[in-house]
C-alpha cells in the first residue's frame, strides 16, 4: 500500500471523528481548549505529539504532487509547524488558540473543516 493512502486511512476517520465530535458538542470543545491553554504541560505535550505525527508523516511521504496527495504533506507540515510553534513559543501558542477558538461559530468552523478534510482523505485513502 502506498505512504499516502496508508495515511490518509489513518488521519481521515480520526478527522471525521473529531470533526463530529466538534460539531456534536461545541460548548464542551471551546471548554477543552480553553482549559488547554492554561496548562503549560499540556501545551508542551500537544507540542511534542503533534512534532513527532508530523515528522512520521513526512519521512513516509512527503511530495509536493497536483493531487489529492498533496493534501497528507501539508497536514505533515502544519502538523510540524504547530508542534515547533507549541514547544518554542507557547506564549505565543496561547494567544492564537484565545483568539481563533473564543465562540461557538469558531469551533464550529473548525469542526466542519476538520469532517471535510477527513471526509476526502477516507474517500481517497479506502477506495483505493
Amino acid at each position: 500500500m502506498p505512504a499516502p493512502v496508508f495515511i490518509a486511512r489513518l488521519i481521515g476517520p480520526v478527522f471525521v471523528v473529531v470533526g463530529v465530535g466538534v460539531l456534536f458538542n461545541l460548548g464542551h470543545y471551546a471548554a477543552m481548549v480553553h482549559e488547554a491553554v492554561r496548562s503549560p504541560t499540556m501545551i508542551y505535550f500537544a507540542g511534542v505529539i503533534a512534532l513527532f505525527a508530523g515528522l512520521a508523516t513526512l519521512n513516509c511521504y512527503r511530495a509536493w504532487t497536483a493531487d489529492w496527495r498533496v493534501i497528507v504533506t501539508v497536514l505533515g507540515w502544519l502538523m510540524i509547524i504547530g508542534g515547533v510553534m507549541r514547544i518554542v513559543l507557547p506564549r505565543l501558542t496561547v494567544g492564537l488558540a484565545t483568539t481563533i477558538y473564543t465562540g461557538p461559530i469558531a469551533m464550529a468552523i473548525v469542526g466542519v473543516i476538520a469532517l471535510l478534510v477527513g471526509a476526502y482523505l477516507s474517500f481517497e485513502g479506502y477506495r483505493r
